[in-house]
């Protein structure tokens, strides 16, 4: 059995919510790795409370696919709990988000406090949309990233420098590629293939895309302009001088959608001495810098800043809550976190 490295930044944030009467959701891109957390929020539980009773839902596995509504999850927790419900019986659900109306069956078991319940999910909308609608006030959501640094080097079992630091700007972090040799055409045939199961499933079936080429364009686009500031009438009048005819509400949405699948991350400018948020020019980052490279194409040499300052936001991303472009005057400060009242700037 493959052994699961520990990432104690996330499991110890959700340390604390063990227990209490509050759903647990860790969501993020796919392939970041939410699915061993889980598993190891699971095992962290059985050492704990060896009498614990655990019900593990992995919707990837065939052993599960009989699971498809909510009533078919409820009568699995009843099946699996049965009269022993409460604070000794605990359900963890991989890729909740493939069940039709898993709401209904968490908020049923929330109100009946029947266990504690863990679940992950690869789409924002699950979050903006289904859970904020009917479970407002009932969950806690941990966003999880793919590996910072630090963690690209223990999980690759390499030594600090540049050349560790060259190989995480180029393949990015998805925990996934520890299996692989880091050369470029094995770790991109790997990424593009993950690229294109986020692009096709999480944005283009789920937000009920038609016009593909057009969203392949702009996603060439915001990787070819990582960090710079634009707006949706920028992108708007750069495809049309490329035969795009595209409005700037159709480019909104649809970079809406690619952050709803976390593939890029949309981040605002404020003015820091009043914290006011300026209404024009955002910028984006790629949550995965790999996905970045094996799309676009990849030269370090001509893209060294774009990647070096997408990975500074992604750290402290991953630290921080909030994150925005600061702005002073007419001076930009390029980050600006936020911990509570305290702020980092960078």
């Amino acid at each position: 059995m493959k052994k699961i490295i520990n990432r104690p930044i996330y499991t110890e944030r959700v340390a604390p919510f063990i227990g209490k009467n509050l759903i647990k959701v860790l969501t993020g891109q796919r392939r970041v790795g939410k699915s061993c957390l889980l598993q190891q929020l699971c095992d962290h539980i059985r050492q704990s409370r060896p009498e614990a009773k655990i019900l593990f839902i992995n919707k990837e596995l065939s052993s599960f696919a009989h699971i498809r509504t909510s009533q078919d999850l409820l009568a699995e927790a009843n099946k699996a709990f049965g009269s022993t419900k409460g604070s000794d019986c605990f359900l963890f659900v991989d890729e909740v988000q493939d069940i039709e109306g898993f709401e209904h069956a968490l908020r049923s078991l929330l109100a009946e406090e029947a266990c504690d319940i863990y679940v992950t999910g690869s789409n924002a909308t699950m979050l903006s949309g289904e859970l904020a609608t009917y479970l407002s006030g009932r969950y806690v959501a941990f966003h999880t990233h793919s590996l910072s640094f630090s963690e690209f080097l223990e999980f690759h079992k390499l030594s600090p420098g540049n050349e560790s630091l060259r190989h995480y700007l180029t393949f990015g972090g998805l925990p996934y590629l520890s299996n692989l040799p880091l050369d470029t055409d094995i770790c991109f045939e790997y990424l593009r293939n993950v690229y294109s199961t986020i692009l096709l499933k999480d944005v283009v079936k789920r937000e009920g895309i038609r016009n593909v080429s057009f969203l392949e364009s702009l996603v060439d686009y915001v990787a070819d302009n990582v960090g710079n500031l634009f707006s949706a009438n920028n992108i708007s009048r750069y495809l049309k001088s490329q035969r795009v005819n595209i409005s700037p509400l159709q480019v909104i949405n649809y970079l809406k959608a690619l952050g709803d699948a976390f593939l890029v991350n949309r981040v605002s400018r404020v003015d820091i001495a009043g914290l006011r948020k300026f209404e024009l020019g955002d910028k984006y980052y790629f949550e995965d810098l790999g996905l970045r490279n094996c799309y676009l194409g990849f030269s370090l040499p001509r893209d060294i800043h774009k990647l070096i300052e997408n990975a500074v936001y992604l750290h402290l991303h991953t630290l921080y809550p909030k994150v925005f472009i600061g702005q002073q005057g007419e001076k930009e400060v390029d980050f600006v976190a936020f911990d509570g009242d305290s702020r980092v700037y960078v």
